[in-house]
This record gives structure tokens, C-alpha cells and sequence, in this order.
């Protein structure tokens, strides 16, 4: 060989070393061959196929029964050590009696709010629909006194007219 395998510090080598490892590889190495893989998750043969479709519907349930299985053994075990003795035992359910109670007098102090709410508007409601009624009937009363009297003065003044008229006509 022609050139030596002299590296710089860098590890590089030379540029004659480059040229001389690239010719002697052969023609067809530098294109890329489809790399056979055993891990391809898409099998080859339609019998292949079958036989993951089969293997994936027996293995799925057979999991998911584990993984159940699995979740029972951690809750029993856990409420075993939780509720060993008859103590513990009480102690959880006095617990749970007292969330109860807190949960029960927070809806019922929430029903109760609800409810005077409710009740205020629906008194406000109706003192506004009273109100607004005596104001109606007042000013409907006004205005009829008003019309009533208007209606007398006009009258008066039609009577006197038509007493004169009268008079005119008779006294001619």
C-alpha cells in the first residue's frame, strides 16, 4: 500500500488514507440494501398474519385478567393491614360517619341558603308588583277625577249654551 495509516492528534486521518479505504470498497457498497429485520412488527406472509392476529386476541385478555387480578390482590391487601383488628375497624367507620355528617349539614346549610334566597326574591317580587299596582290605580283615579271633572265643566258650559239658545229662540 501507498499511503500509511498516520493519524492526526484529532484522530483524523489523512486525506490520502480517506481516498485510498474509499476505492477499496466495492462499486455497489454504497447503496443502502433493505435491512432484513426480525423485529418488523408487520410479519410477511399472510399465514404470519393470522397466526399475530391469533396470538394478539389469546394474549390481550389473558393480560387483562393479570393486570385485574393484580388490582384485587393490592386493594384486599390493603384493606386487610387497613382493618386488621376491630379497633382499626371502628376507628375507620367513625371516620366515615363523620364525613357523613359533614357532607349531610353541608347540603342541608345549602339547602336552607337556597331556600331564603329564593324567598327574598320572591318577596321582593311581590312588594314591586304591589307597589306598582297602587301606583296604577292611583294614577288611573287621578286621571278619572280629572276626566269626571273636565267633563262636568264642559257639560256646564254646553248647559248654559244651550240655555241660551233656548232663550234666544223663545224670546224671538
Amino acid at each position: 500500500m501507498a499511503t500509511t495509516s498516520s493519524s492526526t492528534p484529532g484522530g483524523r486521518r489523512s486525506a490520502s488514507t480517506r481516498k485510498s479505504t474509499s476505492a477499496r470498497k466495492p462499486a455497489g457498497s454504497t447503496a443502502r440494501k433493505p435491512a432484513a429485520s426480525t423485529t418488523s412488527t408487520q410479519p410477511k406472509t399472510q399465514v404470519e398474519q393470522i397466526q399475530d392476529l391469533a396470538e394478539r386476541a389469546v394474549l390481550v385478555p389473558v393480560g387483562a385478567t393479570i393486570l385485574a387480578r393484580e388490582n384485587v390482590v393490592s386493594t384486599v391487601k390493603g384493606l386487610a393491614t387497613k382493618y386488621r383488628t376491630r379497633a382499626s375497624l371502628e376507628r375507620e367507620l367513625k371516620r366515615y360517619e363523620r364525613r357523613g355528617a359533614t357532607a349531610r349539614n353541608r347540603f342541608e346549610r345549602q339547602v336552607r341558603k337556597t331556600r331564603t334566597r329564593v324567598e327574598r326574591e320572591l318577596r321582593q317580587r311581590r312588594n314591586r308588583v304591589e307597589r306598582n299596582i297602587k301606583q296604577n290605580r292611583r294614577r288611573l283615579e287621578r286621571e278619572v277625577r280629572n276626566v269626571r271633572r273636565d267633563f262636568e265643566r264642559q257639560s256646564g258650559v254646553v248647559t248654559s249654551r244651550v240655555e241660551k239658545l233656548v232663550q234666544g229662540r223663545i224670546a224671538s
